[in-house]
């Protein structure tokens, strides 16, 4: 399904907003709730901008549009796309984390993103058998109809990728660089295949090199996108560690297989059991978990790019009937609460109610608030 175009101004507007260093995903986010359009925002002028936090000085030369000319070459390409925040495209699951991007820059089908996925993720210098696991995982995972989804590095993710295409199933990987600056070189073949059965995406402007401090914020990427993250093989010091604490940060569930206690790459793993991530021998552990969530998020997700607007779908079932949702539903009473009141409320955990909510989301029923607040739909 073709997504919808932004007008040229607005394209401008973004491509300005996103190069100029100053402005953090937070600040555009802020400044999007107050103006509504980047366009507005960026003619809003030093005042507004101070106002969100900006300190304007030295960014208007930064802020011409007529600096964007690579990024409106760039989407000329049919098959590239910006997700910009507070679209309908933009993918509803990273926009329930703590710190979303304010825009993604995608090559290859942005639907994608909208699908259930897992998040496969290790260590680059995986063992044989922390590679074979990989691939049998990420095989599995997508013969079930998950999205694998995992950062293109050698190693672990590189394996899953393949694993996940090899099925003919569909992945996603994340770059810590522009979306035109491959890293690792050695994985073009790979990026191309990802890009033709899936999507790369990245938060960073394009030629944008690759920094140590790039990886964390594309690890949060992965991690929000998607329902659970797996962690094949991490040495303690590991980034990979990271995107399990980024995926906690945002409800969702982390697995870990667990590993020798001779083998420094599965001391990650086993710091994370004890943790609390769930302990997984095989992949039905981890499908057994999710699949329910899946499926659902799968089914209304696939119903919002295929359906009429003015087609209301089936019938969707009384979540009251649900003795959770019901005590959410109570829980949630008259004024939005932060999550942390729902879980006392409830006594549900931070997963789980990220989960419901999210469903609750989809059905219009709950709408989430700035400062991570929720509250009923009027």
């Amino acid at each position: 399904m073709p997504l919808p175009n932004l007008s040229d101004a607005e394209t401008e507007a973004w491509c300005a907003l996103l190069r100029a260093p100053k402005w953090s995903a937070r600040a555009i986010r802020e400044g999007l709730a107050r103006h509504r359009t980047a366009a507005t925002l960026l003619s809003a002028g030093p005042a507004a901008w101070r106002a969100i936090g900006v300190d304007p000085a030295g960014d208007e030369a930064l802020l011409r549009p007529a600096a964007c000319g690579a990024e409106r070459d760039w989407l000329a390409d049919a098959r590239h796309h910006l997700l910009t925040w507070g679209s309908l495209d933009y993918p509803p699951l990273l926009a329930r984390t703590p710190d979303p991007p304010a825009a993604l820059w995608v090559d290859g089908d942005p639907t994608v993103l909208w699908l259930p996925q897992l998040a496969v993720v290790g260590s680059r210098s995986a063992t044989a058998g922390g590679l074979a696991n990989a691939r049998d995982f990420a095989a599995t995972f997508a013969r079930a109809g998950l999205t694998v989804t995992s950062g293109l590095a050698e190693g672990v993710d590189g394996a899953a990728h393949e694993a996940a295409l090899k099925a003919g199933g569909t992945t996603v990987a994340v770059f810590g660089t522009g979306i035109d600056r491959l890293f690792p070189r050695r994985h073009a073949a790979l990026a191309a295949r990802i890009a033709g059965q899936g999507a790369l995406v990245s938060e960073f402007p394009l030629g944008t090199q690759g920094l140590p401090s790039h990886f964390p914020r594309r690890n949060r990427i992965i991690a929000g996108l998607a329902l659970g993250t797996l962690v094949v093989e991490a040495g303690l010091r590991s980034g990979t560690l990271s995107t399990a604490r980024c995926a906690a940060e945002a409800g969702r569930e982390v697995f870990a297989i667990p590993g020798s206690i001779h083998n420094p790459l599965a001391r990650g793993c086993h710091r994370l059991i004890r943790e609390g991530a769930k302990l997984v021998e095989g992949a039905p552990d981890v499908l057994d978990e999710l699949a329910p969530l899946a499926r659902e998020l799968g089914a209304d997700l696939a119903r919002r790019l295929d359906a009429p607007a003015a087609d209301a779908g089936p019938v969707r079932p009384d979540r009251r009937d649900d003795p959770d949702y019901a005590c959410l539903l109570d829980a949630l009473g008259h004024d939005p609460q932060p999550l942390d009141v729902l879980a006392a409320r409830t006594g549900l955990t931070a997963a789980a109610l990220s989960s419901m909510l999210l469903m609750l989301e989809l059905e219009g029923i709950v709408v989430a608030q700035p400062g991570g607040y929720y509250g009923l739909c009027c």
